[in-house]
Parts: structure tokens; C-alpha cells; sequence
């Protein structure tokens, strides 16, 4: 029985240890996100089948049907990323019952990433952001970046590197119960 105890303690905490330096690592790589979702000017996007489009973030997300009083999944990636690819099946799975916005960042113009997404089977909405500056601006020098958009399009559950699909729909969830279309 000694042995079972000392494991259990041991065991515990490892898993306090390790769980403690995975939250300072989150805390550290969104120090420097904002509060609010707030792409500023026109936005170019690209909708599962291929097509092009302009317009602001409300634009976007009204043509989304995505409506004021649910939350959106954000997820920030780029062709070039490999732990992107990785999610690539969980993100599709997410798309496919919950509404989600992909962000394309430094891969390319709308060619590019249109034959990317054709090629990878991705039938995603994809906002463009060939040289980075939207990302940036909301303090993301790394991808993946999964985020959950509350009904005021703040920025909810932001992580830095790979999200399960039960963590993505996880915060999808906590943000639905916590962060209600009152608070706007």
C-alpha cells in the first residue's frame, strides 16, 4: 500500500509540475494579445468553394450566418507549419457542426492559399493575411493559434500551439456558458 500512496503523490505532482509550466507557457506566448477581435479596414477571404471576398469583419461574419449571440472559433494558421497540418482534420471536424473562421498568415496571396486548401481538402473560410500584420496585431508571432470570439468579438481561450477537438470544443462551450450575448 506504501508503494501505490508514494506513486499516487509522485504521480501528482508530476502532473501539478507539468500542467504549471504549460499554463506559464500559454500565459507567456498571449501576453501580448488584446482583449478584442478588431481587424481594422477590408478584409480578403476565402470561402470553401474557392470564391473570393471583400469586405469587413461584419461583412464576413453576416455572410457566415454566424449570428451576434454565438461564439466563433478563430484559428490562425500557415501552409508552411507543420502542427497546422496536424490539426488540419480537427479543425474540419469543429467547421463542420460549430462556425469557424480560419486565418491564413504569411502563406501567400489568395492564389496560393486557394490551391493549398484545394490540395489539403480544407473547406474552410479563410481570411488572408499574406504578410502577417492581422496576426501580429493581435500579438501572435507563433501558429497555431486556436481562439474562441464571444458575442462581443472579444477574444476568449486564446492558446498557442496544438488543440485537441475536445479542447477547441471545450472553450466553443465554456464561452457559450460564461460569456453570454448580455455582457456586449
Amino acid at each position: 500500500m506504501g508503494r501505490i500512496r508514494h506513486f499516487v503523490r509522485e504521480a501528482s505532482i508530476t502532473l501539478t509540475l507539468a500542467l504549471g509550466v504549460f499554463l506559464g507557457v500559454q500565459a507567456w506566448l498571449t501576453r501580448a494579445t488584446p482583449q478584442q477581435w478588431a481587424p481594422e479596414g477590408t478584409l480578403a477571404w476565402l470561402l470553401p468553394d474557392g470564391t473570393e471576398g471583400r469586405g469587413s469583419w461584419a461583412d464576413l461574419r453576416a455572410q457566415l450566418g454566424a449570428g451576434a449571440d454565438s461564439p466563433l472559433a478563430l484559428h490562425v494558421w500557415a501552409t508552411w507549419c507543420g502542427i497546422c497540418r496536424a490539426e488540419e482534420g480537427t479543425v474540419t471536424a469543429l467547421a463542420a457542426d460549430r462556425p469557424v473562421v480560419t486565418l491564413a498568415t504569411r502563406s501567400g496571396d489568395a492564389a496560393t492559399v486557394r490551391a493549398y486548401l484545394r490540395q489539403r481538402g480544407l473547406p474552410w473560410v479563410t481570411v488572408l493575411d499574406a504578410d502577417g500584420r492581422l496576426a501580429a496585431a493581435h500579438g501572435w508571432r507563433s501558429v497555431p493559434v486556436f481562439a474562441v470570439l464571444d458575442a462581443g468579438d472579444r477574444l476568449r481561450h486564446v492558446t498557442v500551439g496544438y488543440t485537441t477537438g475536445v479542447g477547441m470544443r471545450l472553450r466553443l462551450w465554456a464561452t457559450t456558458l460564461w460569456w453570454s450575448s448580455e455582457e456586449k
